[in-house]
């Protein structure tokens, strides 16, 4: 798609042929009122997540997992 910023007037005349050509290039459209962006079409991107990949990162690694904590080192205790 050539540009990404359309008016609303033109969007509603030619809303079939932005969608088409918005599934086919991947590309957004920015409609705008009165030259002021208003809103924002794009392609459907599913929100579900592998829980995999959600989690990934956000796990400290322990050296020793099996050695015993002592009592002063509970964050919970503090």
């Amino acid at each position: 798609m050539e540009r990404n910023h359309v008016s609303k007037s033109e969007f509603k005349a030619k809303a079939l042929e932005f969608f088409r050509q918005i599934e086919a290039s991947g590309e957004s459209v920015v409609v705008t009122d009165h030259g002021k962006p208003a809103l924002e079409v794009r392609t459907y991107r599913s929100m579900e997540r592998n829980p995999l990949d959600v989690l990934r990162g956000s796990v400290v690694r322990y050296e020793n997992p099996t050695e015993p904590v002592a009592e002063g080192e509970w964050e919970a205790a503090q």
